[in-house]
């Protein structure tokens, strides 16, 4: 029997769902109409899909080796054929739903898409994890600027700042899954690292990205921005002392993950109400 819901969880929801409304958000702060805000969410949320139901479509015998239950494909509720189909739906229509916004802004988008399946396979077990990361989020804010009216080039700090912020996030995120990736022989970036300078690099990369937001804009930053700087040199120390004691004790790493979503949700705040971008 067909499950809806369990096909929406075999793609990754929560974080498709947190990128798409961060690039939804930053399109109603740099001035897209209303049309043009529900255009970008649905080629942003398309990618997101893509990503999220091709990776469990090719993950699917390495999640059962694991015990991932929580799995839909794993547990049954959903069948692997079903998910690699809807994967495959999803990345044909991503290019599609760029049309509407020009070449250039097609052109990007795909690009993301294409990228985001670059770390599915094969790059997700090379030491070039990251490059997917920084490629895709660098340019899901550079399309949303580029499907303006005009299609405006986007400024060089925007496209830096998500390419942080995706870099900051994929270190971050392998972190609570470092074991069982090694166990079924997933050795990215991070793994060849190791748990310990993965946090750092995490952290830096989010610091990063967090200033360059506060500090590219023209003009004088303003106090909002400092305060939010602030509060991620306060917060991803935090969570990396939190994510040493963890790594001491053998525990999962999931103190810099949390610190990082905090920074992340941060920078979407300054993105959002940076206004206008050109």
């Amino acid at each position: 029997m067909f499950r809806p819901i369990a096909l929406l969880k075999a793609s990754h929801p929560e974080p498709g769902a947190a990128v798409t409304l961060a690039m939804a958000l930053l399109a109603v702060g740099v001035g897209h109409s209303a049309w043009g805000v529900l255009g970008v969410t649905a080629a942003i949320g398309a990618t997101q899909l893509s990503v999220g139901w091709v990776n469990d479509w090719l993950d699917a015998d390495r999640d059962r080796v694991t015990g991932r239950t929580d799995k839909p494909v794993v547990s049954g509720a959903v069948s692997r054929r079903t998910v690699g189909v809807s994967g495959l739906i999803a990345s044909l229509a991503v290019p599609v739903l760029g049309l509407p916004f020009g070449p250039a802004a097609t052109l990007c988008i795909t690009i993301v898409g294409v990228f985001a399946l670059l770390y599915d396979w094969p790059l997700k077990s090379t030491p070039l994890s990251v490059v997917p990361y920084l490629v895709a989020f660098g340019l899901m804010p550079a399309f949303v600027v580029l499907a303006l009216p005009g299609h405006p080039w986007p400024p060089a700090w925007l496209v830096a700042a998500g390419a942080l912020l995706g870099g900051g996030a994929h270190f971050a995120n392998v972190l609570p899954d470092l074991a069982d990736d090694a166990a079924t022989g997933v050795v990215g970036l991070p793994h060849r690292l190791g748990a310990a300078w993965s946090q750092v690099a995490a952290g830096s990369l989010l610091l990063a990205a967090t200033l360059t937001l506060v500090l590219g804009p023209a003009g004088r930053p303003a106090w909002p921005g400092v305060v939010a700087a602030a509060a991620a040199v306060v917060v991803l120390p935090s969570g990396w002392y939190a994510g040493k004691k963890a790594l001491k004790r053998g525990t999962r790493q999931v103190a810099m993950f949390r610190s990082v979503i905090v920074v992340a949700l941060i920078d979407v705040v300054l993105l959002v109400f940076s206004g206008r971008v050109v």
